[in-house]
């Protein structure tokens, strides 16, 4: 078995423990070999330092990579006597490993990688180094993945006819709107509102895994417009969107619209002054633009992902200058978003979802709970593609209005939940003939009867269906929020507590 990685890679960090545990349950039974594309000095480091338990080689001038052609890494390649492929695996996928590892041990119940055992059950990889594109002078240097302090960020010196706003949207800093320049005294005021030291890292951004540390996530967010109290969310925020479940280096790369919408839930909401009523998915507070907007800085400035670059959606998303509402706990007469996920009514937490645009929903004649539902159910049949099921999730926001209507009705959250579970799904005669997308996994969704007719139901499980009100309380309109690719192989929801 041949196994294409770079050195500075995570995902290969991430394989290379368990095809270390394969060499050894293979032992001399069939030759485990790391075909490494980087040279000897970060070879030599990451062998001594991961540990790498099975054979190295190094793949001088990538003529391996060629000739293997591999195109992310880690690839693993199973080979059998003759030299024939047999078998391969591209980035990290356990289901993929297991089989592989199943093969090469020569036993059908052989189990490398355990569904529970703390890692994604798949990872997206790093372009094969053979495909990068050639650039001139020394590469970088690989990446610590494991180092706790990084460096300072650097200081500009402007001469004085240079205008700074102009200079940091010529260096890219920008979204592309003008941005606040950094300046030594703004990010200074920015780090003395949190006791971390500045050169901590508090996460690594990908797709390039940019080291956040908390210097550079000041200088983001002066950029962005935050007031220096907004670093309290602001470091939980990034904390939660480098999180492996979350999965931002899948959401930075895919040509889908998906954006992080960013939830602010429990007293923070109010001493940090976010809005959650009228206009809360617009331009109407401070702390939600320069909140959300320094996010999107950070994604970009250090994590890599720049449009038409790294971020190749193909029709992007309006929330990628700022994607970020509070839940409106006030209007809500049940248990807010946070609460799901352990947290106490009282306690801050900033909960992150991989979303579309908000699709609105209209319903101002309906008197009782089920019409409304009704009309829910309607858009929610559309998220990400109208015959396509089970693989989504979705966030109703409900605005007050309507949750009066649903509380007066008997309605909690989970029986909402339940209710568009039950009654949301696509008729099976939309799957007939033409072969368009979803009609190809039909055989996997659920047939149920909604309203006579038999249909597909849309999601797997309830809790793919998550409720928030948020809004003003004047009109009734709702949202649906769709959701980028979820679960274990996509984005999950994650959320992080705000200390007080």
């Amino acid at each position: 078995m041949l196994v294409f990685f770079e050195t500075d890679c995570p995902t290969c960090h991430l394989a290379i423990p368990y095809i270390n545990r394969l060499a050894q349950r293979v032992g001399e039974k069939a030759a485990v070999v790391g075909i490494s594309q980087d040279g000897e000095l970060p070879t030599r480091e990451l062998v001594t330092n991961l540990p790498i338990r099975f054979s190295v080689a190094l793949d001088a001038g990538l003529a391996v990579s060629r000739q293997y052609d591999p195109q992310a890494v880690p690839t693993l390649f199973l080979i059998d006597g003759d030299g024939e492929v047999m078998q391969t695996m591209t980035a990290f996928d356990k289901a993929e490993l297991n089989s592989i590892a199943a093969a090469l041990a020569n036993d059908p119940k052989f189990m490398l990688a355990e569904q529970h055992d703390g890692a994604p059950d798949w990872k997206p990889g790093c372009v094969s180094r053979h495909l990068e594109p050639e650039s001139e002078g020394e590469l970088a240097a690989p990446l610590n993945l494991y180092a706790e302090r990084g460096p300072r960020a650097s200081r500009v010196e402007l001469a004085a006819e240079v205008d700074p706003y102009d200079y940091c949207y010529q260096a890219g800093f920008a979204d592309p709107l003008p941005v606040i320049p950094p300046t030594l005294d703004r990010v200074e005021r920015m780090l003395a509102a949190t006791t971390l030291p500045a050169d901590r890292i508090v996460a690594r951004v990908p797709p390039n895994y940019g080291m956040a540390t908390v210097e550079k996530i000041a200088a983001n967010a002066v950029m962005a417009g935050c007031k220096p109290e907004m670093m309290r969310a602001l470091i939980p925020l990034i904390r939660a969107a480098c999180d492996e479940r979350f999965n931002l280096h899948g959401i930075q790369a895919t040509t889908h619209f998906a954006a992080p919408l960013v939830i602010i839930n429990g007293p923070v909401r109010r001493e940090l002054e976010f809005a959650c009523g009228g206009n809360v998915f617009s331009n109407v507070a401070r702390a939600n633009s320069t909140l959300g907007r320094a996010l999107q800085l950070m994604m970009v400035n250090l994590g890599g992902a720049r449009p038409g670059e790294v971020d190749m959606s193909t029709l992007g998303n309006p929330g990628k200058f700022s994607y970020c509402i509070a839940e409106n706990e006030e209007e809500n007469p049940w248990e807010p978003l946070h609460t799901e996920f352990g947290f106490d009514r009282g306690r801050s937490a900033v909960t992150l979802f991989a979303a579309e645009p908000p699709h609105g929903v209209s319903e101002h004649n309906a008197r009782n709970g089920r019409t409304l539902l009704k009309a829910v159910s309607a858009s929610l049949a559309t998220v990400f593609s109208y015959r396509f099921c089970f693989g989504w999730e979705a966030v109703v926001v409900l605005c007050p209005e309507h949750v009066k209507t649903l509380h007066r009705s008997g309605f909690t959250k989970d029986s909402i939940r339940d209710w568009l579970f039950e009654n949301t799904g696509i008729p099976i005669k939309a799957y007939d003939g033409d072969g368009g997308e979803g009609v190809q996994y039909a055989q996997m969704y659920q047939r149920t009867m909604i309203d006579g007719e038999e249909c597909y139901r849309k999601f797997a499980q309830p809790e793919q269906i998550k409720i928030v009100v948020a809004g003003g309380t004047a009109g009734k309109f709702s949202v649906v929020i769709g959701s980028w690719a979820t679960g274990p192989r996509g984005s999950q929801m994650v959320s992080y507590p705000i200390a007080s």
